[in-house]
């Protein structure tokens, strides 16, 4: 799974013009699934952005976890379903999509991973799986992180 992951003032995303999903303060997270991605992966994935701390402390240092410190509670994350992210662009002049995994299989990941952000008491938001959606944001910072969990070995 990959997900690109940027701390944001506020993000919303729309479908045919309403807004589906929307936050605050928080994490704005697009969200890949790649063939082969499994259960587990999708909630690691979603565990480390949870406890990631990239919000700032009293100090400005970026030592907070999004469910830490002042307006913890106004915080929001939005996860935004993003086939994309699984693009192959290393040969011609096109990208190949054939790591992406199927719909099927990756909306049931998303929802794993939105599950766990979820059960960790996180107030998420999300976009709506194969639609073609509009993304607004406002990136803080700007901060902005690349995320790649990969399935683990036996």
């Amino acid at each position: 799974m990959r997900a690109v992951l940027q701390r944001v003032r506020y993000a919303r995303v729309s479908v045919a013009g309403e807004v589906v999903g929307s936050i605050d303060e928080g994490w704005m997270v697009l969200l890949g699934v790649l063939k082969g991605d499994q259960a587990e992966q999708a909630q690691r994935l979603a565990e480390r952005i949870a406890q990631f701390r990239a919000f700032e402390d009293e100090h400005g240092r970026m030592n907070l976890a999004i469910d830490q410190g002042p307006g913890a509670a106004q915080r929001g994350v939005l996860v935004v379903s993003q086939f994309t992210l699984a693009a192959d662009g290393r040969k011609g002049r096109r990208p190949s999509f054939d790591r992406a995994e199927h719909p099927d299989r990756a909306q049931g990941l998303i929802d794993r991973f939105v599950a766990t952000l979820e059960a960790r008491g996180l107030r998420v938001q999300q976009g709506r799986f194969g639609a073609a959606m509009q993304v607004e944001l406002c990136n803080d910072g700007p901060v902005t992180f690349v995320f790649e969990e990969a399935p683990t070995t036996p």
